[in-house]
């Protein structure tokens, strides 16, 4: 036999015939013993005194990574301020360590399943919080330096060191420099501010339900959601004793404005006016019914990049995709990390470039987002009630009520908004993209709050995203997402969608201080009596309005949902012949009737979600 292989051998040898090359893999394996998986946590020096000790930062680096590896792994990273204060996850985990310090805890699925598979997981405590020192400054330069920095050392640009303080010199040796970043709200914020400073090594990020810009996070056009920056930064700070953060804090506070102006601090946290530094691929996750970070965040992010991208919609409050579509988010994951960070060809960077959920668990892929076929139509409402694409004429009041919410403007508006309605339609109308608002108001007083809202008026069957899982229900039952290890385990309770029957739904909505109708960097007094036209945004979304239903625009002052009532509310002019609505629709709206009646239940909370986790 053996005598009969050499000759095989020969014969090829001597033939000139090359033995085919073993096929490249399609996927990564879980050929590494994650039990037997180096857990080790370096402390990388970020270049900044932030809580003014007079040392320079450093931020505790907590890494898994295979032990088995004969050569270099990629890394997937999740930088956080809530490993210690607030937890990860549907679950709320926290990091746990041993008695010598070592890190036994990695919250979320990401070390259990990917290091198996031939990757490093690092999990990044921001500057200030959990075991690193300096000061949380709320997606500023510390915030994202903190996780830049980690990229760098992890390319042997930055120093690391052993110790918070003293220790050695260690250097990643063991990493190829590339570098994915994921992470929901806060987290994904910073990823995608380190994806702004165009930092190489960074070859993707994926930010569910995450910050692009602070200002929209705490202001809207000028109008003022009742929260500030420094109250988070005191939050997440609030485990890691021994560290003064006051001058800090204070400065977030100063910056901050009470009004609602764009000044220097928004400035220096908005990524979009920096996303043409992204070389990162985005794969981008959020909720189109999320009112914590709301859904502007997406919408101007997605528009402002210019790499290679895919998005989900769902129907969900703020819910990471493990928690609504698990197994597909896996493998979209698993293929995602294993195309940039290993650099497979598996082809995950083709095919449509979103998908999104119709109905409870219900998804369609599109080509892109918004729609191919959506086209701005200026809808205009008329004097009537309608709303159409025909020019108007006239006017039309209302008087400003802080303690009415969008609720009760659909239901029951009275005299506190305006209702604008395309009339029953006869095909399906699809909003896809954001919309603005133009409205020339004339206000009764020297302040003045304008709001607008479209609505899906109809019947239908939606997940219940002002429940208390903002549209899951988590069982008790579990699945598992990779291996195990002692205090560290890979299942989590499985989850359902939470549905709920409503008459009607609200699909976007913006809100604006006309104090601002010429700039956002600095609002002027109102005149009473004199018009002023301001156009302000509406929250990105991608929903479909179905044949039967209505289209209706909403017009009132402050939306006491969300946003802070002027000093001096009172009455509003709508000059109806320069006040319209630019929608992004895939389909023709129908000459405008007269409007259903407005339906009776209501679905959304009585206040904005401000827990950015």
């Amino acid at each position: 036999m053996r005598l009969g292989v050499m000759c095989g051998v020969l014969a090829v040898l001597f033939s000139g015939a090359v033995a085919p090359a073993a096929a490249a893999p399609a996927a990564s394996e879980p050929v590494y013993d994650y039990a037997k998986a180096i857990r080790e946590t370096v402390w990388v020096d970020i270049g900044r005194d932030g809580d003014g000790d007079g040392r320079s930062d450093r931020v505790a680096a907590d890494i898994v990574r295979p032990s088995e590896a004969t050569s270099r792994v990629p890394v997937i990273m999740d930088a956080s301020p809530y490993y210690s204060c607030c937890g990860r996850g549907n679950e709320s985990e926290l990091k746990s360590y041993d008695s010598a310090g070592k890190p036994v805890k990695f919250p979320l699925f990401y070390d259990n399943y990917f290091v198996p598979r031939g990757y490093a997981v690092v999990l990044v405590d921001l500057a200030g919080t959990n075991r690193s020192a300096g000061c949380a400054d709320v997606g500023g330069a510390s915030d994202v330096g903190s996780a830049r920095k980690v990229v760098d050392w992890l390319n042997g640009r930055a120093t690391g060191y052993s110790a918070k303080t003293g220790g050695s010199a260690v250097t990643a040796s063991w990493s190829t420099g590339n570098v994915g970043m994921i992470g929901k709200s806060y987290d994904g914020t910073i990823a995608n501010g380190v994806a702004a400073t165009g930092v190489a090594g960074l070859k993707t990020i994926v930010p569910i339900s995450a910050i692009s810009s602070w200002y929209d996070y705490y202001r809207s056009d000028g109008a003022t959601f009742g929260f500030n920056p420094d109250g988070l930064a005191r939050t997440v700070e609030s485990r890691n004793g021994g560290q003064n953060c006051s001058a800090q804090n204070q400065v977030l506070a100063s910056g901050a404005t009470a009004n609602g102006d764009y000044g220097p601090l928004w400035a220096d946290r908005d990524y979009v006016a920096r996303a043409g530094n992204v070389r990162a691929s985005v794969l981008l996750s959020h909720g189109v019914n999320d009112l914590n970070v709301k859904t502007i965040h997406f919408g101007q992010w997605w528009s402002a990049l210019n790499v290679e991208k895919k998005i989900w919609l769902s129907q969900t409050g703020h819910v990471d995709p493990f928690d609504y579509r698990r197994a597909a988010w896996v493998d979209l994951l698993h293929r995602w990390f294993d195309h940039y960070l290993l650099g497979l060809d598996n082809g995950v960077q083709n095919g449509p470039a979103a998908s999104i959920e119709r109905q409870p668990d219900q998804w369609a892929d599109q080509s892109a987002y918004p729609a191919a076929n959506a086209v701005a139509t200026t809808l205009h409402p008329q004097a009537a009630g309608t709303l159409g694409t025909a020019t108007s004429s006239g006017t039309a009041s209302f008087t400003d009520n802080p303690s009415l919410g969008e609720d009760t403007w659909v239901t029951n508006p009275g005299t506190a908004a305006l209702t604008y309605s395309t009339g029953t339609l006869a095909a399906d109308l699809q909003v896809s993209g954001t919309s603005t608002v133009t409205v020339t108001a004339t206000p009764s007083t020297s302040s003045a709050r304008v709001s607008a809202l479209l609505v899906d008026l109809g019947p239908a069957t939606i997940r219940n995203f002002a429940g208390g899982g903002e549209g899951i229900t988590t069982g008790t039952a579990e699945n598992c997402w990779g291996a195990s290890a002692p205090g560290d385990d890979a299942c989590y309770r499985i989850t359902s969608a939470d549905q709920k029957k409503v008459s009607y739904t609200i699909l976007s909505r913006g809100w604006a201080d006309l104090a601002n109708y010429a700039s956002l960097t600095q609002e002027r007094a109102l005149t009473p009596g004199t018009a002023y036209t301001m156009t302000f945004r509406l929250a990105s979304t991608d929903h479909v309005v179905p044949r039967g239903h209505a289209l209706a625009l909403i017009i009132g002052g402050t939306d006491a949902s969300f946003i802070r009532g002027p000093a001096q509310p009172g009455r509003i002019t709508l000059d109806l012949a320069r006040t319209s609505a630019s929608v992004p629709l895939a389909g023709i709206p129908p000459a405008a009737t007269t409007h259903p009646a407005p339906p009776g239940a209501a679905h959304v909370p009585s206040e904005a979600r401000a827990d950015l986790r």
